[in-house]
């Protein structure tokens, strides 16, 4: 189905962070937005404000009539509602274009210049900040984030003028063989989800097919020193970028009194004095990829340094929720053991003279099994690890696989501690500290406004 032909949208699990972006853009287009997911939240109550007709009950008759044209309808459902969902099977049984998430995204990056980022870890930061440095200056863009942006409170961009559409290229599934991007960054390839991949190798193909599909004229802007062997087409130009070589670099880095400065090293042109919005040292590196693509795609000096002045970071990356003399509180959603490295290793420099302390949910167990030891490694830079039992997400448990595997391996001279997630509040209560963590990316961030609270109270 082409965009133009689209009359209505149904989804099939309306409420996740990825789909609700989608709806918004369909909101924007005028069409009709309608769908079921499973219980209210937040986020279904707002898409209900902003115009989406939203059901709870697994209920055919709660379809809307104007959702009942196979010619004009598209449908997009998650992969987490389970195959014999009763609208799902009416859909498909009628005939309907029933379509994942990733494929709709991709369906946009062929009538749209689409901007993707992609990498096990980074895309999420890196987009949102290119997305912003675009959309402020006279390019403009579109963009569907995985996360919510401080400076939009959305996951979603709209642009009524600009062809040009930032979208984070999911891995898992192989979702982003579906897109087909003008230009892509590739921030890293460290292997995940070895319950869908199996081997590192595969995991690695994975993304080279993925840079095979950038579209000729377009551009690859990669990571220096990846293990994957990019596969681009002809006529699609390939830039290297790192932290300090590469095409695209940073020069005369200052650390100094909670801010960081930088002058952006570039082929097209180098821009002096760059300041961070949210100055924490990873983003000196997702800055140069957000700068690059940006840059690449007709933003000026002066856009881009506005543009990451002005940025202000993405809920649960990074997110400070205190910052004082007194006591230093962050939420991070890190749940790779690279991701996690990359973390500390940014506190560490931030905070050279305090105690850590990281409470740390391990996500699903297949990952924990596949790198408790890695795990253990990053987050032995810290001072003080707390482990909770590991978040399941959509996995069974597997046996002998525990959080205790990441706590038996902790380096010699680490504080650490295991703790049920319900007695956190109790822990946080009872201790005190200089600089505390939560760290992950399952539900122990629900925990977060309350600890903060017991935080604001107990140092005033």
């Amino acid at each position: 189905m082409e965009l133009k032909e689209i009359k209505a949208v149904y989804f099939v699990g309306a409420g996740g962070i990825g789909m609700s972006a989608i709806a918004r853009y369909f909101l924007h287009r005028g069409v009709v937005v309608a769908g079921y997911d499973k219980t209210p939240s937040a986020l279904t109550t707002q898409l209900e404000k902003e115009g989406m007709l939203i059901h709870y009950e697994e209920n055919i008759d709660e379809i809307p009539h104007a959702c009942r044209n196979q010619k004009s309808s598209l449908v997009i459902y998650t992969p987490a509602i389970p195959a014999d969902h009763k609208e799902l099977v009416y859909f498909r049984e009628n005939g309907f274009d029933v379509e994942k998430r990733a494929q709709v995204l991709g369906m946009l990056t062929r009538s749209h210049k689409g901007l993707c980022f992609a990498g096990t870890h980074g895309k999420t930061t890196t987009s949102t900040m290119c997305a912003h440095i675009m959309h402020q200056s006279h390019v403009d863009c579109n963009a569907f984030l995985g996360g919510i942006s401080k400076n939009y409170s959305s996951n979603y961009i709209l642009s009524k003028e600009s062809d040009f559409v930032v979208i984070e290229a999911d891995e898992f599934d192989r979702s982003f063989h579906w897109l087909r991007p003008w230009m892509s960054v590739i921030t890293s390839t460290d292997p995940d989800h070895l319950d869908i991949y199996g081997t590192k190798e595969a995991y690695l193909e994975s993304f080279a097919h993925y840079s095979s599909l950038i579209q000729p004229g377009g551009a690859l802007i990669i990571h220096k020193g990846l293990e994957m062997k990019a596969q681009v087409q002809p006529g699609v130009k390939v830039y290297e970028y790192s932290l300090d070589s590469g095409d695209f670099h940073a020069e005369n880095i200052v650390i100094e009194n909670g801010n960081i400065s930088f002058d952006f090293i570039s082929p097209i042109e180098t821009v002096r004095g760059v300041q961070l919005g949210q100055p924490v040292p990873i983003n000196i590196e997702n800055g140069i990829a957000a700068m690059a693509m940006a840059q690449l795609n007709g933003c000026s000096s002066e856009e881009l340094k506005y543009g990451m002045k002005t940025y202000r970071g993405v809920d649960r990356r990074f997110d400070f929720k205190i910052k004082n003399d007194k006591i230093v509180f962050l939420s991070d959603y890190a749940h790779h053991p690279k991701e996690i490295y990359q973390s500390a290793r940014s506190i560490r420099e931030l905070y050279r003279d305090k105690k850590i302390t990281v409470i740390f949910q391990p996500h699903l167990y297949t990952r924990t099994r596949d790198f408790y030891k890695d795990f253990a490694d990053s987050l032995s830079m810290l001072d003080e690890v707390v482990l909770c039992d590991i978040y399941p997400a959509r996995e069974e448990p597997i046996p002998g696989v525990t959080s205790q595997l990441i706590y038996d391996n902790l380096k010699e001279g680490v504080e650490k501690k295991m703790i049920h997630k319900e007695d956190v509040l109790s822990f946080v209560k009872d201790n005190d500290f200089e600089v505390l963590v939560v760290l992950g990316a399952g539900d122990l961030d629900n925990y977060v406004p309350q600890i903060e609270k017991i935080l604001q109270d107990k140092y005033k």
